[in-house]
């Protein structure tokens, strides 16, 4: 390709390599706990095979190949009649064995796809393989201070030393390898958040581990005119580009980041007639940007061979007799046509599959429209000002169908359901009765009520007058002041029609 300062616009041309880690209870080939525990020591949850010692053999995962399979599935891809574990060889210091257990030219997942969408735009990625791999320990990059664990982490490009901690090592991994099909760092960011979605509902993965997905991407630059209309790039003008790969990022966001940043160095590289050179560079958060780590290894320099202690793996009978369930676009039609919502808020409501089943509990019990505006608009919202999720109140269902059924009833008002109630059952742990009650916040009786309408038209007859001479504004502000009287115990829509009443007679 030619490098030309005056050279024609250039595209990005992305592929993903994306590491999820699978959710099960026990390491890919040990019997060592996979389940993260508070305060964990460094090197506590390992075996001799995990740290790969001498004579320890590997013994295969049962539910690390039944999640496997789940995702194959809900990728739509191709699962084998049979699959085999390979070596990769390259030495790195959280790899104790010096090779990694992984799959190379038989991988249990092949050709699928995921579609997403970006910018109201649907998208189809192709994901060229899936497969099973064990997760490497992980490093802890420090700088300052005596070598013991009471010194500040830091990034590598700036640490003093690296500590090494094999608790991760040996954690189920299932790498997605993606088609080089996306064209922008947007793209990539909403295919993320959607495959994340997915392995959510699948049951095979927990974002909130540290670690939990992690990818690497490469990207290169070609000339627009060589993008046809359908985004395919012949496979000359790919090989002829050279690219980058940018490892170990942790975020959507992060990833979106890094190649936006590594796109406009790679642009500027280019027209100003200097080369890309291929390499793989490090993703700084803090500042970033992306710096050079090493030069680039090819699939040569790994030196696959098989697996010896592991015999090829059966799995033509797994793909039938393991089920799927439903997955989030399929289960956001369904709330459309079944509980009529918009798609906004049946999109919002199944973003993640816990919010998706509690609105199911709730719209049991009440209108669809209903269950709908508390659980995606009242509830979610003071769930993220909290930065909560909603499985931390998914054990008090009953005390939110309980709220309902109150302002439902008018023992409370909606305001005073929203802005009290809720608030102390999250905040201080209580049930809605006994907030309702230490606050007094039960629904003022039509009395109450008709006696606060009628100081509020007698203390205030500017704005009597303003209303019979048809400003619009002036019934507001008499609610307000009737409200203000009970306490905000009145029901706003009842005070406005009974002050238009008095008002009009």
């Amino acid at each position: 390709m030619a490098r030309a300062a005056e050279r024609a616009d250039l595209v990005p041309v992305i592929g993903l390599e994306v590491h999820v880690q699978l959710e099960t209870d026990t390491k890919i080939f040990c019997g060592c706990s996979t389940e993260p525990a508070e305060e964990e020591e460094p090197n506590t949850r390992v075996c001799p095979t995990c740290l790969g010692l001498p004579g320890a053999l590997p013994v295969l995962n049962e539910a690390a190949v039944e999640a496997a399979v789940k995702v194959g599935k809900a990728l739509d891809a191709d699962i084998p009649e049979e699959t085999r574990f390979h070596r990769k060889n390259y030495y790195y210091p959280d790899l104790p064995k010096n090779f990694q257990i992984t799959q190379y030219d038989a991988p249990l997942c092949a050709d699928g796809e995921l579609e997403f969408s970006h910018e109201g735009t649907r998208r189809t990625v192709t994901v060229r393989r899936a497969h099973l791999e064990e997760d490497p320990g992980s490093l802890r990059h420090v700088r300052d201070g005596p070598a013991d664990l009471d010194v500040r982490t830091t990034s590598v490009d700036r640490a003093d030393y690296s500590l090494v901690d094999y608790n991760r090592a040996g954690t189920p991994l299932m790498e997605v390898v993606t088609e080089p099909d996306f064209r922008d760092p947007g793209e990539v960011r909403a295919f993320l958040e959607k495959l994340e979605e997915v392995l959510e509902y699948l049951g095979v993965f927990d974002a909130g581990r540290d670690g939990s997905l992690r990818i690497d991407a490469n990207l290169s630059m070609v000339e627009a005119e060589e993008v046809a209309a359908d985004g395919h790039i012949d496979a000359e003008v790919l090989e002829s580009a050279n690219r980058t790969e940018v490892k170990n990022i942790s975020s959507h966001k992060g990833a979106e980041q890094a190649l936006a940043y590594e796109r406009n160095r790679q642009e500027n590289l280019l027209k100003r007639g200097k080369g890309v050179e291929q390499e793989t560079r490090h993703f700084n958060e803090t500042h970033g940007n992306t710096v050079s780590m090493r030069s680039k290894e090819e699939e040569k320099d790994y030196r696959y061979f098989g697996e010896a202690d592991l015999p090829a793996l059966q799995v033509s009978d797994w793909k039938e007799r393991i089920a799927i369930p439903e997955l989030p676009d399929a289960r956001r039609e369904r709330f459309r046509e079944e509980y009529g919502l918009d798609a906004e808020a049946a999109s919002k409501l199944t973003s993640r599959k816990a919010v998706a089943d509690f609105y199911e509990a709730v719209a049991e019990e009440f209108d669809p429209d209903l269950a709908a505006a508390w659980v995606a608009d009242t509830l979610l919202g003071e769930l993220n000002y909290r930065d909560m999720a909603v499985e931390d109140v998914t054990d008090r269902l009953d005390e939110f169908t309980r709220l309902i059924e109150l302002v439902a009833t008018d023992e409370v008002t909606t305001k005073n359901a929203e802005e009290v109630v809720l608030r102390a059952m999250l905040d201080e742990g209580l049930s809605p009765d006994e907030v309702i009650e230490r606050e007094g916040l039960g629904t003022a009786d039509d009395d109450e009520v008709a006696m606060a309408v009628g100081e509020a038209i007698e203390e205030n007859p500017d704005a009597v007058e303003d209303y019979h001479a048809g400003e619009g504004g002036a019934i507001n502000f008499l609610v307000g002041q009737v409200m203000q009287k009970t306490g905000g115990s009145a029901a706003p829509d009842d005070v406005n029609a009974m002050l238009r009443e008095r008002l009009d007679e």
